[in-house]
Parts: structure tokens; sequence; C-alpha cells
């Protein structure tokens, strides 16, 4: 529906439920500019619950109470130090889902960043920085916990939706008053409220001829530039929205160093590093000369899913470079051991012993 047949539509549900003209005018003029931004209208609580399938008091308890509306785990990052995941209960996440689908993805986000967004990938992060004199990466400290309820509610705000609507989707898609890592719309967010440093931090880089990406809180930058005059930069554009980079994670890396963006080699051409590689191709090779059972049992591997990880980990590989034969024939291989584990697993079902 247009705004002509929105407004024409209104109107006469608006005279025939008593609306004065100025009210009449003032909701068309809102529903307007929400209309320009290829987002639904959204007057009031009441509008919203409608929207999302829940209550208004289910909504007003989740915006309140909103800790009890998540449970906190702990998953182990590759440093060794814990990080806390805030996944949100099914019926949050519903409405969170429904805030990203029919809101915040019609928004469009910087072309800089390469993460969480439709149609872009981990490839278009990498390609922009093989073959380089000098690769720089970045990393920003405590990404989605910085960005706070307050800045969430100005995005929503600033689309058309009231003061009340806005503050109210906030608090739907913070925790503790920031963005909590485990909602589905934080990635996002995190992206629209990252688009004015963005634009700054590209528009630097375009002058000097650098080239850089986003990939989440992964910045990357490559070219021939002065590291230390491009540092000072990034950190005080970082710092005038509240945000620091984190030092340890920052590296600088020349032609004769392992050149690795999100984990990535990009000297010549991007490639998983060949440790990774290697601890493949020797456990491709045990499984081989020796079968899986018996791999799993004399390494002493009792993940349930162990085979479909070693799938994902060769998928992988082949997601960098989807011409590596030798990884060809491994996929090949894991998924016949995969079929022949589902065959085996519905005859188990079928003959219970």
């Amino acid at each position: 529906m247009d705004f002509s047949t929105y407004k024409t539509k209104f109107i006469k549900e608006a005279i025939h439920s008593g609306f004065s003209e100025s009210e009449l005018h003032r909701c068309l003029e809102y529903a307007e500019k929400l209309y320009s931004n290829n987002v639904p209208v959204i007057y009031n609580t009441t509008n919203l619950a409608g929207l999302v399938g829940y209550s208004k008091d289910y909504l007003h308890k989740a915006a309140l109470f909103t800790p009890f509306f998540y449970r906190n785990f702990e998953i182990l990052k590759k440093n060794g130090t814990k990080r806390t995941i805030s996944e949100p209960l099914p019926s949050l996440k519903e409405i969170q889902y429904w805030i990203l689908n029919a809101i915040l993805y019609k928004i469009p986000v910087s072309d800089y960043a390469k993460a969480y967004k439709p149609k872009s990938g981990l490839m278009d992060n990498l390609k922009f920085h093989k073959n380089q004199p000098k690769v720089l990466t970045l990393d920003i400290e405590n990404f989605f916990t910085s960005i706070r309820i307050g800045e969430v509610e100005k995005l929503f705000h600033q689309l058309g939706y009231s003061k009340l609507v806005s503050n109210l989707m906030a608090k739907l898609c913070c925790k503790d008053k920031s963005l909590p890592q485990g909602a589905p719309t934080s990635p996002c967010l995190s992206n629209l409220f990252f688009k004015p440093l963005d634009a700054i931090l590209g528009e630097y880089c375009q002058m000097r001829k650098i080239r850089y990406t986003r990939y989440a809180d992964d910045m990357t930058f490559s070219g021939d530039f002065d590291e230390k005059r491009l540092l000072k930069k990034v950190t005080e554009t970082l710092r005038k929205y509240d945000l620091r980079i984190n030092k340890s994670k920052t590296q600088l890396m020349t032609p004769d160093m392992r050149q690795l963006v999100t984990g990535i080699v990009v000297n010549k051409k991007p490639q998983v590093p060949f440790q990774k590689r290697n601890a493949l191709r020797q456990t491709m090779y045990f499984i081989t000369k020796y079968g899986l059972y018996e791999h799993r049992r004399y390494v002493g591997i009792n993940q349930s899913n162990y085979l479909e990880h070693l799938i994902g980990q060769v998928q992988f590989v082949l997601q960098i470079n989807p011409k590596d034969e030798e990884f060809q024939r491994y996929y090949l291989q894991l998924q016949k051991l995969f079929s022949e584990k589902r065959k085996y697993l519905n005859e188990f079902e079928l003959f219970p012993i």
C-alpha cells in the first residue's frame, strides 16, 4: 500500500471515529515520514502490540523487567576468557525478530560494513585487503554493551517514530540499558549505530587511498599509510561515540608477515591459516586409515555432533577457497559418513533394542 492509498483509507476511518481536523493532520504527517523511510506506521503501544501479536501488558512487562526475559550463559573465547551471552526468551525473541525484519532490515547501512546484512559476508570483507603493503586490524572493546539504550532510542526516533514508541522498542531490544550479545536485533542495530562513524572513517581513508572495511567490531585498514596518524584518527573518532579500541588486539602486518583479517590469511589470496588446514588434514588422514569410530575413541572425543563439526570446518575452508580440490574430497568423504550415520540412526529408531 502506497501512502496515497493509506491516506485515503485513514481519513475515512478517522472521520468515522470522530477525529478532529488537527488530529487527522497530525497523524498523517507522522505516518508520511514513516512511509518515506519504508517502515511500518506505529502510533502507540496498542498499535505495536497488534503488529507483533502480543498484549500491551506483555510488552510493558518485557520492557520494565527485562532481565527476567533473558537467560545468560557463557562461551569460551579463543584467548581462553569467557563471553557472556544473553539469549532472549522465545516470546521476546519473536518480538525482536519482528522489529528486525519489519523495521531494521529496511534501513540501509554503510557500504563499509560487511557483517550482519543481507548479501554480504566474510569474503566481501577479505577481498579488499589481499596483497597490500600494510594491513592494520583493530578490535572495538565491548562492542555491543558499549552501545547504550539512549542511542538505540535515537535510531528509532530518527526514522520518525514518536518518543513513546521509540523508547518502548529500544527497551525491547536492550538489556541492562545496552545491546545484549545474543538478541537477534543487536547486530543490525550496531551497524546502524556505527553508520556515521563508518562515514567519517571512510571519507578519511578515501582521501588517503586507504582501504577500509568493518566486520562487526573488527576494523581493517590496508594500503600504504602512516599507521600512527591513522590510529590516532580512529581512536579520536571512536572516543566521540564512547567507544574504545582493544589495544591488545591491535595488529600491524607487512608483506613479510602473515597478514590476517578476521582470522583469514590475505597476503596473496584469502586462505585459512596453514595450522588449521593441516590439523584438519591430519584428522582426515586418521579417519581414512582407522575409521571415524576408532579415531574418536583413540583421541577421546565424546562430542555427539563431532562429524557435523568436522563438516562445518571443511565447509569453511571451501567457503574461503572453493577450488581447493583436497578439501573438496574431504567434504565428499565426510558427507558419505554423515549419510551412513543418518541411515544407521533411522534403522535404530525402527528396530530399538
